[in-house]
């Protein structure tokens, strides 16, 4: 069962390692049920599971070289574009996840390059909008994709990134919140897609005013609940993602002081398992490798548990170092 809240406790890191390395594993994928069932989320999966690892510094109780071959496995050879899984059809969110795996583990060299950054350019509308795939459905989460996964390919040239910022503006609310097209209800998911894609293009946000930044923020602090945690919108409960989706948003916007970050951090601890590992989404339930990595992350960006976790970059959800060894190339 979890932990209660509590400020004393800390991050149970050899019991998230053994937690991640299980569920996450390639094998395991194939051979558990729960797993095998959501095999459409798989690579998403492996990209949370693998950077958890990497922030806690574990990523040798991972097979590697079986993980980039399945990665490998899963690029298309006509669109260029990752499946979540082997036979499945490609989607930008897969695509960005599995150029995350490879970028984390320095093995760009395991796939076609040109392809999959052909593939990611090929979603951009004319509006500067993206699709996630053929089928044409847009997002500001897909936005995000594009634009991080193309940075990190070192192509962000191969889109029009004025024509990308200006669509990303356009979902701007007046609350300063974003939504997942114009006009849609601002999330704080989407404050992140927003934000994280525009401080992707400019380190800067110079396309902010700084009132909307305060607003921006203002918004994302009023999402932390008396429990400590964070929703995802106004009058719901707190779940332990938004820590990295709020505190990423803000940590852009050089606002991280606006929340009460030691109650945060009792709130992320509150929701490990202590018997099993993993972290869940509120105290008492069951744990999850995504819930897992986004409160590692949340914590990593917190900045109180330098010890045991590494930082993170809060663009693009990965270890500082690999973002730095990818960018200084």
């Amino acid at each position: 069962m979890a932990h209660d809240q509590q400020l004393g406790g800390g991050l149970l890191v050899d019991l998230h390692a053994s937690y991640l390395a299980t569920s996450a594993s390639v094998e395991a994928s194939t051979t558990v049920f729960e797993l095998a069932a959501a095999s459409h989320l798989r690579m998403s999966g492996a990209y949370w599971g693998l950077c958890a690892l990497s922030l806690i510094r574990k990523t040798n109780a991972m097979d590697i070289n079986a993980l980039v071959e399945w990665v490998a496995s899963c690029q298309h050879s006509d669109s260029g574009g990752f499946g979540a899984d082997t036979n499945h059809d490609a989607h930008i969110l897969y695509t960005l996840s599995a150029v995350q795996i490879l970028a984390i583990v320095d093995r760009m060299d395991a796939i076609d390059v040109k392809a999959a950054a052909d593939y990611v350019a090929a979603r951009q509308c004319a509006d500067g909008s993206f699709t996630g795939d053929e089928w044409g459905e847009r997002d500001t989460r897909f936005s995000y994709c594009a634009v991080s996964c193309l940075a990190l390919l070192g192509r962000l040239d191969a889109i029009d990134v004025d024509a990308a910022t200006t669509h990303v503006m356009s979902c701007m609310n007046f609350d300063g919140g974003f939504g997942c097209v114009p006009g849609g209800e601002s999330h704080a998911g989407q404050v992140f897609t927003g934000v994280g894609a525009l401080s992707i293009i400019d380190p800067q946000l110079r396309m902010l005013s700084e009132a909307q930044k305060r607003t921006m923020a203002a918004w994302l602090a009023e999402r932390q609940t008396s429990k400590g945690g964070f929703n995802g919108r106004p009058e719901k409960l707190p779940d332990v993602c938004y820590s990295w989706w709020v505190l990423s948003a803000l940590a852009c916007l050089g606002k991280l002081h606006y929340v009460d970050g030691s109650k945060l951090r009792a709130f992320v601890l509150g929701c490990q398992n202590d018997e099993r590992g993993g972290i869940s989404d509120r105290p008492d339930d069951e744990a999850d490798v995504y819930h897992t990595f986004f409160g590692i992350a949340g914590l990593s960006l917190l900045g109180l548990d330098t010890d045991v976790v590494d930082a993170v970059d809060a663009r693009f959800a990965l270890p500082e170092k690999v973002v730095e060894r990818i960018l200084l190339r």
